[in-house]
């Protein structure tokens, strides 16, 4: 029979990854302005090479 493995409870299968070290931060806003601009850019530039 197999031999049963006892983990600590606190852990539950979740990985926490230290988010502090991050030299890149971004704020939700900055992103979804980016993602606007690019697909004004994109629609600009299928309009001009239409």
């Amino acid at each position: 029979m197999a031999e049963k493995i006892n983990l600590p409870v606190s852990y539950g299968g979740l990985l926490r990854y230290d988010e502090e070290t991050s030299k890149i931060k971004l704020k939700p806003a900055h992103v979804i302005a980016a993602i606007v601009l690019f697909i004004i850019l994109e629609l600009i530039l299928t309009a001009v090479l239409r």
